[in-house]
Order: structure tokens, then C-alpha cells, then sequence
């Protein structure tokens, strides 16, 4: 394996300063809940450097195995709160934009609502928005997993 080119982001360091900095404005959701969002959105993208590297932090975090390797199929397991299990919904439909004709239902939306404030929720949306750029990064150029260590 081979990256088609340098990380983007090192490339411009004021793009990778302007990213960080976003994460760290909208860390006000648990740690937790923030990378398996990451987790799960860079699976649908097939980002390997960010599937790496979130499950790793999630390791190094203290969460289980089971929560870890069960991302992918969270509706089909009982590791995950309700407020986790609306933050990974959410997530899917806001990275499938186009899989469907109403692409974030208001089913979805609305259970987001019943476990985040409109601050949390504002935070979550950019959160998504966040990791799937990074994804689209990372993809496009073929980085690779494991060399970001």
C-alpha cells in the first residue's frame, strides 16, 4: 500500500489547525459517544486511517472490546445506550446523504432530541460533518492506517 500523496493537512497546517480547532469547539458530547460516532461514519466511508485510529482511542479510553467491535452493528447488540444508539443513527443517515429521499428523517431527529440539548445536538451535527471531511481526506488520498502514530 501506498498514499497517492502527502496528508493533505500537512500540506496546509492552517487547514489542519482550523480542524482541531473545530473538534475542540464542539466537545461538549461525551468522549465516548463522540469517536464511535467517528468510528461508525469512517466505517461507511472505508477511511482505514480513521477507523484505526478511532477504535484505538476507544480502546485506550477504557471501552470494551465487545462496544469497539460491535460498532457496525450496533441495532443488533445491547452494548449501547439509547443517547449512543441516536448518535450512531444520526450519524449514518447525516454520512448517506443520498441513500435516501428524506435523508435524515425526522424519526431519527427526533430521538436525537430526546437525548441531547440543542447545544450537545449542534455539537453532534458538526461532529458528523467533521469526521466525514476527514474521511473524504484520508480516502481520496489513500493514507494510510497506522502511519498517523
Amino acid at each position: 500500500m501506498k498514499a497517492r500523496m502527502k496528508n493533505v493537512v500537512m500540506l496546509f497546517p492552517d487547514v489542519l489547525q482550523a480542524m482541531l480547532a473545530v473538534d475542540k469547539a464542539t466537545s461538549g458530547i461525551d468522549f465516548a459517544t463522540r469517536k464511535l460516532v467517528h468510528l461508525r461514519a469512517s466505517q461507511i466511508n472505508g477511511c482505514g486511517v480513521c477507523v484505526d485510529m478511532h477504535a484505538r482511542e476507544l480502546k485506550k479510553a477504557g471501552v470494551t472490546d465487545e462496544r469497539i467491535f460491535a460498532v457496525g452493528a450496533w441495532r443488533e447488540t445491547p452494548y449501547f445506550s439509547g443517547a449512543e444508539r441516536a448518535a450512531l443513527a444520526l450519524a449514518e443517515a447525516a454520512t448517506r446523504l443520498n441513500d435516501r429521499s428524506d435523508p435524515v428523517p425526522d424519526d431519527i431527529w427526533v430521538e436525537a432530541t430526546h437525548h441531547y440539548d440543542e447545544s450537545a445536538l449542534g455539537a453532534l451535527v458538526v461532529q458528523i460533518a467533521l469526521i466525514n471531511f476527514w474521511n473524504r481526506l484520508n480516502a481520496t488520498t489513500r493514507q494510510i492506517a497506522g502511519q498517523w502514530k
